[in-house]
């Protein structure tokens, strides 16, 4: 049975950079050689950057794209690298376009190439294309109807792009048919809590249906909104988990296969031609010898299969990784946030030192007359527990400059006086902001955001909201998890427990507590699950055992808040349903969800 080995390029790519993406790519080929791998494979893309959007409508980029890859071809080979095959993604466009009507200009495909000895050998384009969640694949490109098969060293190889395994029928029906000994999915599958345990199923799924194992890269790092966690795998025909990469990290996964040999020409061994792929469509079926004979034989290594993080562990990383990857990739240096002695605040100044370093981070705590002694103290002292760059800025002089201006309008009352005090914090960081370059952390968390309990060009001020997708009882729990992770490694826990324990309050009237005005987090956080993540109506959100007085309430806060959502900055993706891309609804919509008679 011939060997094979084969390495999987788990790498963080930035959309636009072609030169620097195409860096990546040979120096992590070189690894894999250094290694001893055959074939090294690339993520989705991994050549424009995933996901390029828009930018895939011009055709100036998808030429660069093909440029791109045909010099990229020629410097592996330059490079010492041409003996080992590189399955790389890139942009390209359909080879037989027909333009119409409802199909994207210049139809755009998204595609992967295998270079060998300094050439594109083989190009294979995305069969099923994604059109829910964060995913307009139909608005960007064209589906791919040709399935090469590349016999390498004796094995016959397949290739397959990410929603090709999570569709019935298509690349893997015809995989099958093909008889293929190895079935390779590059993939830009965002991260979603537990999503790891979907993949693996759907893998193992798959591997039995094709008949073959599947190797499976994914890219890692953040792109705007979306987080990709990585995690690679390698499963067997039996659909068994042989090999798992880290999560969140740049790595080579290498991986030693035993395959079946690639069938003699002639029925009933190589299937070319159309076959059925039973979607509806058919694909067609090519054959390319790159390296017939198989290697001499080598002594195998153990697979590695990297131990998965604790759900805590998991989300709080992709945080990490979100925030680290927006500042780093749109050139921002350094941060600033307000740091209230609230634990949102508290949560965002330490996600922040753990992506980029103390001395990156700028907080500014900004007392008025109703801030609490304890707050300041609480926020000073995590300033100094954590080594951010701390300062204070009383804002009541600017608040009282506002009051004074509109004195003679009739001046400000209730929730206008209280937004005010907000919107003088939103301005001064905005200012220090200007005045530094530094990039303006919000501090929102997903059910402030849902419920509208927020300020526009105040709290919701700024360039970047890394818990924009983090339920409140979410935010404790990750908090706790991580002055937790502290103690374990013997260091001091960089929240202080009183800013953990104290009930929430935006301290912007005298007394105020958040449950004067919302359902306990612990009663709200599910409704707003159920309604925002899984599209419940109110019929259902009753049926589900929620209190009908609190669903009622809840669906009106959520439903009139969505102009504010609107002008939200962006943040990480870590949700089924993130606010954005995810779920878009109208700002104006006279509908509302009313009790059944």
């Amino acid at each position: 049975m011939p060997q094979l080995r084969i390495a999987l390029a788990q790498v963080d790519t930035t959309v636009g950079d072609l030169d620097g993406n195409a860096d990546l790519v040979s120096g992590w080929t070189k690894r894999a050689l250094a290694e001893g791998a055959h074939l090294v494979a690339f993520p989705e893309l991994t050549l424009t950057g995933y996901p390029p959007e828009d930018l895939v409508l011009r055709r100036s980029y998808v030429t660069a794209s093909r440029v791109a890859l045909h010099r990229l071809a020629r410097r592996l080979e330059d490079e010492g690298a041409g003996e080992i095959a590189v399955l790389v993604g890139y942009l390209d466009a359909s080879p037989t376009p027909v333009p119409a009507v409802g199909r994207p200009a210049g139809e755009p495909q998204n595609a992967a190439a295998l270079l060998w000895r300094g050439e594109v050998v083989a190009r294979y384009a995305k069969h099923h294309l994604p059109n829910y969640g964060v995913f307009d694949e139909f608005r960007y490109f064209v589906p791919g109807h040709d399935f090469p098969v590349l016999r390498l060293h004796g094995v016959d190889i397949g290739l397959t792009i990410c929603e090709d395994l999570w569709q019935a029928g298509g690349p893997v029906t015809v995989a099958r048919a093909a008889g293929v000994g190895l079935l390779l999915c590059i993939n830009g599958s965002p991260y979603e809590q537990g999503k790891y345990h979907d993949r693996d199923e759907l893998c193992a799924r798959r591997a039995v249906e094709a008949g073959a194992p599947i190797a499976y890269v994914n890219l890692v790092g953040g792109q705007d909104e979306l987080i990709f966690d990585g995690a690679s795998l390698v499963v067997d025909a039996a659909g068994q988990v042989i090999a798992r990469a880290d999560v969140f990290t740049e790595t080579l996964l290498t991986v030693d296969l035993d395959l079946p040999a690639g069938s003699a020409a002639g029925p009933p061994g190589l299937v070319t031609g159309p076959v059925d792929a039973l979607d509806g469509t058919s694909m067609t079926v090519t054959h390319r010898v790159l390296a017939g004979e198989p290697v001499d034989a080598y002594p195998a290594r153990p697979p590695a299969i990297a131990a998965q993080p604790d759900p805590a562990a998991e989300l709080y990383e992709a945080l990490v990784v979100g925030t680290r990857d927006y500042v780093r990739k749109n050139g921002f240096r350094s941060v600033v946030l307000g740091l209230s002695g609230g634990i949102d605040s508290a949560l965002v100044a330490t996600i922040a030192v753990d992506a980029l370093g103390a001395e990156a981070v700028h907080t500014v705590a900004m007392p008025s007359v109703h801030s609490s002694e304890g707050s300041a103290l609480d926020a000073a002292e995590l300033a100094r527990r954590q080594g951010t760059r701390h300062e204070v800025i009383a804002i009541q002089p600017t608040v009282d400059a506002f009051h004074a201006a509109l004195a003679g309008s009739g001046g400000l009352h209730g929730l206008a006086a209280e937004n005010l005090q907000a919107r003088a914090r939103g301005t001064l960081l905005m200012a220090l902001s200007n005045e530094h370059g530094h990039l303006v952390l919000t501090t929102g968390n997903k059910s402030e955001l849902a419920t509208g309990f927020s300020t526009l060009y105040g709290d919701s001020a700024g360039g970047y909201a890394p818990i924009k997708d983090v339920s409140k009882t979410n935010v404790w729990a990750l908090s706790r998890w991580r002055n937790a992770e502290a103690e374990r490694r013997g260091a001091t826990p960089p929240i202080p427990e009183a800013v953990i324990t104290k009930p929430p309050s935006a301290e912007l009237a005298p007394g105020q507590l958040d449950s004067d005005r919302l359902p306990d987090y612990g009663i709200l956080d599910p409704v707003l699950d159920d309604y925002v993540s899984h599209d419940m109506g109110r019929a259902e959100l009753v049926g589900a055992g929620h209190d009908p007085a609190v669903v009622d309430r809840v669906i009106r806060l959520v439903d009139l808040a969505e102009y504010k959502r609107r002008q939200n900055p962006p943040g990480p993706k870590v949700t089924s349903k993130a606010f954005g891309r995810d779920r878009r609804l109208p700002i104006t919509s006279r509908w509302r969800e009313k009790p059944t008679s």
